[in-house]
């Protein structure tokens, strides 16, 4: 009998908080190049951010198999890293006077099409994050964080319906040892 009770894990590259996240930190990367001079610390504030909300991601997804608790910590981490950003992008927005999109903005409705997209990825936004008015680049990548944020506390949701349903790596392994002792599988 060859029981497992660590079930596979690590395909965050499938995740779609994980595409969405990876835009915005490559959107941000250049953004920064762009707005600020490169010995201001605001880019390394705002690229870590980013940078924080894609790779806790990732951790997130590779510590699910044996940790339903720091899988949870480390996707909410991720969450609260691009909320940061989200707030730096608002700041960069509110002190050169210019304007965040209200929800019934016409381009607000226009990412809203293009997050649709299935298997959306930089490209499909170029033309917005990389925009030469940098109230619609900044508008465009805020309302990427917004998608992937939203997408998280799914997620997070999610994982929290999963553990009540299945238990954690003790549960996992205790089923696997009494199945094993009475020569049966578990489920």
């Amino acid at each position: 009998m060859n029981e497992h009770f660590i079930p596979s894990h690590g395909g965050y590259k499938d995740l779609l908080t994980f595409q969405k996240s990876e835009i915005v930190y490559d959107a941000t990367v250049k953004f920064c190049a762009v707005y600020f001079d490169r010995r201001d610390r605001t880019i390394d504030q705002m690229v870590q951010a980013a940078r924080s909300g894609k790779q806790n991601i990732v951790e997130a997804s590779m510590a699910s198999g044996t940790s339903k608790e720091m899988e949870v910590k480390l996707t909410n981490v991720a969450r609260a890293s691009l909320e940061e950003l989200l707030t730096d992008y608002r700041d960069f927005l509110r002190t050169r006077g210019l304007e965040e999109w209200p929800k019934d903005h016409p381009y607000v409705k226009r990412l809203q099409e293009l997050n649709r997209t299935p298997g959306a990825d930089y490209e499909t936004f170029r033309r917005a994050v990389e925009h030469a008015d940098p109230a619609i680049r900044a508008n465009a990548i805020m309302g990427l964080i917004k998608v992937t944020s939203y997408l998280l506390g799914r997620q997070i949701q999610r994982l929290e319906q999963d553990f009540i349903k299945e238990g954690g790596l003790r549960e996992r392994m205790t089923r696997v040892r009494l199945a094993s002792r009475s020569g049966r599988r578990s489920p």
